[in-house]
């Protein structure tokens, strides 16, 4: 069983107990979240697709951890205006433990 799932623009598979990592949701750790943007549910032979999304399937999300990923450089230059700007920055992220798939 498996469901394919809309989280924060990006579109995630989910497998219950899963650890998934997503950008950062503000969340306590041990909190529950629940997501009805549930794009498609499979389970064994069924296959359900959503128009966008299905209306009878969510999925029990919970927050294992909040932490800053690798650090990410950004450089930019303008040629020919002696411009140059480098910058750094660790992004942070959410990782989230799939409780189960509610049809």
């Amino acid at each position: 069983m498996y469901a394919m799932i809309d989280f924060g623009g990006n579109q995630l598979k989910v497998v219950p107990g899963q650890k998934v990592k997503v950008f950062n949701l503000n969340k306590e750790e041990g909190e529950t979240i629940e997501n009805k943007n549930v794009l498609l549910f499979a389970d064994g032979e069924d296959v359900s697709v959503g128009r966008p999304y299905l209306e009878n399937v969510t999925v029990k999300l919970e927050v294992v951890r909040n932490f800053k990923g690798k650090k990410l450089m950004v450089f930019k230059k303008r040629r020919r205006k002696s411009s140059k700007v480098k910058r750094g920055f660790r992004p942070s992220y959410t990782e989230l433990q799939v409780l189960e798939i509610v049809k």
